[in-house]
């Protein structure tokens, strides 16, 4: 937990960018009929049924209070500022939220941390669901956006852009990709089409983009009445939705599986081998119809196993509860994430694998600042590379010294 001295100077820099940035802060269709919230610094405490009748207004408040994160609904209300029951809804954009906190990266076994709130036991990783040590299940958790991190949430997203375009048939106009300012993206679909969904309606949509339910016998991998597979059976990769998807994750997991990965599938060793074996012909076979029928002795059951691989390599891995929930808050494009210090970005499609968090959402290019650093792990803000840096004071250009400080893993010792 930062001091109160840190705390005093993250919010005076936070006040300094929203007085200087106005304009940079965008404002959501429809604002007057939107709930806004706010996240304070020193009380911690969420603001909100708030509503503004212009982005005027809306400046103002954020010069007055300064808060350390700004949101707002996704939601469209009659009265905004009303209490929940008393809103009106009148519907509510398509959000998808993809954050590395819910996915299992590699990176997150070395640079996240957390604490058992109960007892003090520490660890390195996910938190689990109860302390080892005490049975406690409140944790104080650090997480760290890098670069692998980052470099996997923007797959996501762009699968999820994929999805959203060619199988759903949305508009690139009405899909809108932004950095979240911590780990991770959010795409937000503004659709009048869209808007009057339901919760069961969204959930549909995301069944559809996690891959749910797909059963590789209604995409032709099943046995005929001779337990010889269907001389049509199998997904081409011409075929429009999942069929096509399918297809593509197969071929692609067939070009580049290891031993290993196919041993994790479950395969059995004699299967793997075959594979491994006839790779050229299996990849072959795609140019007629697919390697569903290429070698003889990959069964029914095996080909059900790589499927399942394929769909979980095209599917996109989003959080659920954000999608639907038509009440969600979000936070506003070109405000400060209170955990970074970084801003909410919004990124052209056709710009999104250029796009550099660490380069293209930092929010202050001026000073430099003296911090004593307790624990950081290496990282990168804009061109420059810092740490490893554990128990030393350090003078960090304003945004490296910010991005420490609100991750709890550094103080103040003097500013420029």
């Amino acid at each position: 937990m930062s001091s109160a001295s840190s705390l005093n100077f993250i919010q005076r820099k936070f006040a300094e960018y929203y007085k200087e940035h106005r304009s940079e802060i965008q404002p959501p269709p429809a604002v007057e009929k939107r709930e806004f919230g706010f996240l304070m610094f020193k009380e911690k405490m969420m603001i909100r049924h708030k509503s503004f009748k212009d982005m005027d207004e809306f400046a103002s408040f954020v010069k007055r209070v300064t808060p350390s994160n700004v949101y707002y609904s996704s939601a469209y209300y009659e009265q905004p500022a009303a209490e929940m029951d008393e809103k009106g809804w009148l519907g509510a954009d398509l959000i998808f939220d993809i954050d590395a906190d819910h996915m299992p990266t590699p990176c997150g076994k070395i640079h996240d941390r957390w604490v058992c709130g109960n007892c003090g036991m520490a660890g390195k990783g996910p938190k689990p669901e109860k302390c080892p040590a005490c049975g406690g299940q409140k944790f104080d958790e650090k997480t760290w956006p890098c670069e692998v991190c980052l470099s996997t949430t923007k797959e996501e997203a762009r699968k999820l852009i994929d999805l959203l375009t060619e199988d759903f048939g949305l508009s690139p106009k009405e899909v809108r990709v932004f950095f979240s300012g911590h780990r991770g993206y959010h795409v937000q679909v503004e659709s009048e089409q869209i808007r009057l969904l339901d919760s069961l309606a969204r959930r549909e949509i995301v069944d559809y983009v996690l891959g749910l339910g797909l059963d590789a016998g209604f995409h032709g991998l099943e046995y005929t009445g001779t337990k010889r597979l269907q001389l049509q059976a199998g997904p081409s990769l011409s075929d429009p939705g999942w069929n096509g998807r399918i297809a593509k994750g197969t071929r692609a997991f067939l070009l580049n599986a290891s031993r290993q990965e196919l041993e994790q599938i479950g395969l059995k060793k004699n299967t793997v081998n075959l594979i491994l074996k006839s790779k050229d012909v299996l990849l072959k076979g795609w140019e007629k119809q697919g390697p569903w029928l290429a070698v003889k002795g990959i069964g029914v059951g095996s080909w059900r196993k790589i499927v399942e691989k394929a769909i979980e390599t095209q599917s996109s891995k989003i959080d659920t509860v954000v999608t639907t929930d038509v009440h969600r808050l979000i936070r506003l494009a070109g405000t400060l994430h209170g955990k970074t210090g970084l801003t909410k970005t919004e990124i052209p499609i056709s710009d999104l694998e250029h796009f550099d968090p660490f380069r293209d959402a930092v929010a202050f290019k001026k000073g430099a600042v003296t911090v004593f650093v307790s624990e950081a792990p290496k990282f990168r803000v804009e061109n420059e590379v810092y740490g490893p840096i554990e128990n030393r004071k350090v003078e960090l250009p304003t945004a490296a010294a910010l991005l420490l400080l609100c991750k709890g893993l550094a103080e103040t010792a003097g500013a420029k």
